[in-house]
């Protein structure tokens, strides 16, 4: 590891664009570390084998659009035969593109490397879950601190998530005891909980009943309760309330950037040149700073309409382009049609990770001769 610190200044931060955190179940599960936790035989295993499929099949979990994936899951308390009956309980048709497998190594001592050779088999990889958590752990040594141990086990895949951009979840088992704070509950230290990017608790609230309730919480998703009631008949954890989706409101400069585009298709120059363009074809101002932070800020809803960003630097100044590309089919921005789940910034890396990725352009921080980077 090198003895200088990789930063980035605030500046450039907030002028740069930077690849967008992906979803594979919108709203509900990124890229990342994730925990799914509850008390044995509670029926986490269902879930999990259903959400696989979803995701493989590119249909929806409940209400959240899935990105269509290959899968893997690592079902180390079953058998193949379970597997199969467990299938043909819930799906008639099976895609090709959801792999399970039944035994591995454990962390530390082959996982990662099992994992990252299936990635590279299989490109489209979006989600792994590993079923569970406690199979795939070393025997700890008495004199390791546990909270340590904990936490150095979930960065461990974490890395491997954030390296491949994919989401790995790790079903795991709540305490006997019960706990104000659904996340106390789950097993371990809070190195589990701490070091996972999202914990879902899945909680009866009497044992026999069929009703539970999915607690989630990260640092990428809105925090929300899932109220579900477990079908005994098609083996499914079904939705029993609807689910309410904060609408986000659409910025107006946005909207407004995007008819201007679609009327010129192109523009080069700096954000003073373009706040002065925007301004002669609508009559609103706007200052060239908070121009340039609402296009980067907005970057996912200015691609989701056929308007693309690059960047041009030059001996005196830097300036962008952005580009209207009239063949995309995603026209007419408006505010009742634009996106409206749009995918938050990428969390907090772990410590072996780059600190930020970068689109493929150069940082947009210097100053032009207006004063304005």
């Amino acid at each position: 590891m090198s003895n200088k610190l990789e930063t980035m200044d605030a500046e450039t931060l907030m002028t740069t664009p930077l690849e967008q955190l992906k979803f594979i179940v919108d709203g509900l599960i990124p890229q990342g570390l994730h925990i799914l936790a509850g008390s044995p035989k509670i029926g986490k295993s269902w879930l999990s084998l259903w959400i696989c499929l979803q995701v493989a099949k590119g249909e929806k979990v409940w209400d959240f659009e899935t990105h269509k994936s290959e899968v893997l899951y690592l079902c180390l308390e079953d058998s193949f035969a379970r597997i199969q009956n467990r299938l043909f309980e819930i799906t008639d048709d099976a895609p090709p593109n959801l792999h399970f497998a039944i035994m591995s190594d454990t962390i530390g001592n082959g996982l990662e490397i099992q994992i990252e050779n299936f990635i590279k088999e299989h490109s489209e990889t979006g989600l792994i879950v590993i079923d569970t958590l406690q199979k795939v752990r070393s025997n700890t040594s008495a004199n390791v601190n546990p909270y340590a141990a904990d936490y150095d086990d979930i960065n461990a895949l974490k890395q491997v998530a954030d390296k491949y951009k994919i989401a790995i979840v790790l079903v795991h088992h709540l305490r006997k005891t019960g706990d104000s704070d659904p996340l106390n509950m789950i097993s371990g230290t809070s190195g589990i909980a701490g070091g996972a990017d999202t914990n879902f608790v899945l909680q009866k609230e009497k044992r026999i009943e069929n009703r539970a309730m999915l607690i989630c919480t990260g640092r990428d998703i809105e925090q929300r309760e899932l109220f579900l009631e477990f079908n005994k008949t098609t083996f499914l954890w079904e939705l029993r309330e609807p689910i309410e989706v904060e609408q986000k409101k659409i910025d107006e400069v946005i909207i407004l950037l995007s008819d201007f585009m679609k009327s010129v298709k192109s523009f080069t120059g700096t954000a003073t040149e373009l706040a002065e363009r925007l301004k002669e074809y609508s009559g609103t101002e706007c200052s060239p700073p908070i121009l340039k932070k609402k296009i980067i800020k907005h970057m996912d809803s200015l691609i989701e309409n056929s308007i693309s960003y690059s960047e041009n630097r030059t001996f005196e100044r830097r300036e962008f382009t952005l580009v209207y590309d009239g063949k995309s089919e995603n026209d007419g921005m408006t505010v009742e049609n634009l996106p409206l789940n749009l995918p938050s910034l990428p969390s907090a890396l772990s410590a072996e990770s780059n600190l930020a990725t970068v689109a493929p352009c150069s940082p947009l921080c210097a100053e032009n001769d207006d004063g304005v980077a």
